[in-house]
């Protein structure tokens, strides 16, 4: 990612995330579901109605770099006192050029600062994408994905989903789901019907055998 574009991004995440009295104001203790992350969720127009009735918050922000949810878990989770969180961040350092080990350190530390405050909440880190606008470090995205799906096999509460295999066809990725920047999604696209597709089954069945709820509940 060019510095500009970095500068850019780094805007929007000052801009978004100065009214955190009124993300504190609005969470009333939810207790749901929160995804928290960067643009491929805030960009999810229809996640409340593709997961219906489960009770879903989207607290995602454009731009964010896995740093950003560290600095602002106090902000973006804490309120919310989530029972499960769905999380996607990593794609924007992977595009800053970060290697895998800071992305895995910072992403590992995020859980374990929600883990100290809330034990029992169940977070399911989800895969970076292989967006065409980073083909030549997808060996990066791959060892991140794959070191976070070791990890969620051996810490607790800790759970992994790979949305990439609605990326490709036959091994040919679907270009036409991206807009021309190449990482995002075209609105009109079935990208996140298909998401969702493969996200509410995980959630329902553990939203329904009561993960994320303190023990003796």
């Amino acid at each position: 990612m060019n510095i500009s574009r970095r500068i850019a991004l780094a805007a929007i995440v000052m801009v978004a995330v100065a009214p955190a009295a009124i993300f504190a104001a609005e969470s009333s203790s939810n207790q749901g579901i929160l995804f928290v992350g960067s643009s491929i969720f805030q960009f999810w127009r229809h996640l409340d109605e593709q997961m219906a009735p489960l009770p879903v918050l989207n607290r995602a922000i454009a731009g964010t770099v896995t740093q950003d949810q560290l600095d602002r878990v106090n902000q973006l989770v804490f309120p919310y006192k989530p029972r499960i969180i769905v999380y996607y961040c990593g794609s924007n350092d992977v595009g800053a050029g970060d290697v895998a080990a800071p992305i895995l350190a910072r992403t590992k530390r995020f859980i374990e600062v929600v883990h100290e405050k809330f034990p029992e909440t169940f977070i399911y880190y989800t895969a970076i994408m292989k967006a065409p606008d980073k083909r030549d470090r997808w060996d990066i995205v791959e060892e991140v994905n794959r070191e976070m799906e070791r990890y969620s096999h051996q810490a607790r509460n800790v759970g992994f989903i790979d949305l990439n295999p609605v990326l490709f066809d036959h091994g040919t990725l679907r270009e036409n789901l991206f807009l021309p920047d190449q990482l995002h999604f075209r609105p009109e696209s079935s990208a996140y019907a298909e998401f969702a597709a493969v996200v509410k089954p995980i959630l329902t069945k553990a939203w329904d055998s009561g993960v994320g709820l303190p023990k003796g509940n």
